[in-house]
């Protein structure tokens, strides 16, 4: 896939599954025969017997995320990533406690977030329990529940089964048919008018029946997503200034920035139910409290950061960083009314990025001290200024000043692991981060940046056998079999070479993983060969 896959994936679900109506040379069934649509149009759940199988539908996911891993616009920025999960992981934790997400569910799918960089507005739900968040939709919101209410929306597209039934519809295609089907329509973004046109082309009765399906859908979505929200402990008001932004998007036509309105179409329906939930939940709610007015501050303070931190990694061009740069250029005072200190935040970091982008580190570091400033009596926006300043050292190519205080085995968050694992490293530092990335990894077998960084520790060690082993493990992290066997069985030609480059305890790890790898391509193989 191109450069543009992002844009693809703007599409969303609704837009692949609209590419398997097209192909399947006939309309979309109706909902399933004793299916009702209650007055809010939610759908209630079809039963595992007119739903696909998880195992299968997860299958679908990992031959999607694959091409995720590989595309140019997937960013694993680690910064960012915390932050969006501070969001995510009480949503998921509500979903559960709610009963919309069953232990089965929970333990089969992946739950797992992409992020793009993509400057559009979007998010979107695929097969397996896997989610996409374009950079653009983080610089967009305002604050942290209007993420909240688009993720938790996501969320309830995969807990209510939404994919499984559309996928269900299409009885006669198989599950690796639909999966590859699915990525031929986010591949086609490379060219949105040809895609268009094959799905307008003869099919305008199939098109619509999708639609009215998806509508459906939709509000039960944002019912459910509602619920789970709200009992996550985010504010309902983050639902009701998303649906203004959708609104005022949908009023000027969408400029093209907005896919994510063209894959969740606004209906009256949808939004006079938003409006009636948002107004019996402001009628119900407590006032808040002193303590709760001043978390909530920080909260926007810190948002502030992270939206601006997505719009520079988003790629928005020289000219767009330089008006950044020269924007928090006039920021000159720190003691400011609240909520313009909040503004300024945003303003200061975006500034500082971005002119380290543009290799100006003397004026970033300037920019990132007065934000330090500016972030005083926040302890998790000074410590995300804190961040910054070691990595523009690191992309500065310097040894950061702050390594010699960096105590690696008490990092607190992913963030900061990786960061003080790449300064300690330049540092010459190779066997603290080994010894400190290997008990992360034995925790988080998925994290392939870690896995990474732990074969650049080994390799700085002259462990080269332990260094081609986390290498392996970083590409299996990402769903990459072949390649991760590949370089288990380089590991294994060294060790035949010169069996003093191992120990038995490392050999005998990477026999059993070899196997292990080797089974599981195989198992693919066969799975393939028989969906086809």
């Amino acid at each position: 896939m191109g450069r543009r896959l992002g844009g693809g994936f703007g599409k969303s679900i609704v837009f692949a599954v609209m590419a398997l109506v097209v192909s399947s040379n006939g309309p979309m069934a109706q909902a399933p025969a004793g299916v009702s649509r209650g007055a809010s149009g939610s759908l209630p759940s079809l039963g595992d017997n007119l739903e696909l199988a998880a195992g299968a539908e997860r299958r679908i996911g990992d031959r999607i995320a694959a091409s995720i891993y590989r595309d140019p616009d997937y960013i694993d920025d680690p910064v960012l990533g915390d932050y969006v999960q501070t969001i995510w992981q009480p949503l998921m934790t509500a979903a559960k406690a709610r009963g919309e997400l069953n232990p089965e569910l929970a333990e089969r799918f992946a739950w797992e977030l992409f992020l793009l960089r993509d400057r559009s507005i979007n998010a979107f739900a695929l097969p397996g329990g896997y989610f996409g968040v374009h950079l653009g939709l983080i610089g967009a919101v305002s604050s942290r529940d209007e993420l909240a209410a688009v993720l938790g929306h996501e969320l309830s597209h995969v807990t209510q089964r939404h994919i499984s039934r559309l996928i269900t519809q299409q009885a006669r295609m198989t599950p690796w048919v639909i999966g590859a089907m699915i990525l031929g329509a986010l591949a086609a973004s490379k060219s949105p008018q040809a895609a268009e046109a094959a799905i307008m082309g003869g099919q305008a009765v199939a098109v619509q029946s999708q639609l009215n399906f998806s509508r459906d859908m939709e509000r039960e979505a944002d019912r459910v997503g509602f619920g789970v929200m709200t009992d996550a402990g985010f504010d309902s008001r983050g639902v009701g200034s998303m649906f203004e932004k959708l609104q005022q998007a949908s009023r000027i036509n969408d400029n093209g920035s907005f896919p994510y309105l063209r894959s969740h179409p606004l209906t009256t329906e949808r939004i006079a139910e938003a409006q009636a939930r948002l107004q019996l939940a402001s009628q119900n709610a407590p006032a808040r409290s002193k303590a709760e007015l001043e978390e909530s501050a920080q909260a926007r303070f810190l948002h502030a950061m992270m939206a601006a931190r997505a719009r520079v990694l988003a790629d928005p061009g020289v000219d767009a960083l330089r008006a950044m740069v020269a924007e928090a250029q006039r920021q000159t005072s720190a003691a400011q009314a609240t909520s313009f200190e909040i503004r300024n935040a945003g303003v200061l970091y975006a500034g500082a990025l971005a002119a380290a982008k543009l290799r100006d580190f003397t004026l970033a570091r300037s920019l990132t001290e007065k934000l330090r400033t500016l972030a005083s009596g926040n302890a998790h926006a000074l410590n995300t200024a804190g961040l910054l300043s070691l990595e523009l050292d690191l992309l500065a190519g310097v040894v950061p000043a702050a390594v010699s205080r960096i105590d690696i085995s008490k990092a607190a968050s992913r963030a900061e692991l990786l960061l003080q694992a790449r300064a300690l490293l330049a540092a010459g530092r190779a066997q603290e981060v080994g010894d400190r990335l290997l008990t992360w990894v034995t925790a988080h077998p998925r994290d392939a940046a870690a896995w990474q960084l732990l074969a650049v520790a080994y390799g700085n060690q002259n462990q080269n056998v332990r260094a081609i082993r986390a290498d392996a493990e970083g590409r299996a992290a990402q769903l990459d079999y072949n390649g991760a066997l590949d370089r288990l069985r380089a590991a294994q030609a060294m060790i035949r070479s010169n069996p003093g480059s191992a120990d038995f305890v490392e050999g005998s790890i990477i026999d059993a993983r070899t196997r292990q790898l080797d089974s599981l391509v195989k198992e693919q193989a066969l799975q393939d060969k028989l969906d086809r």
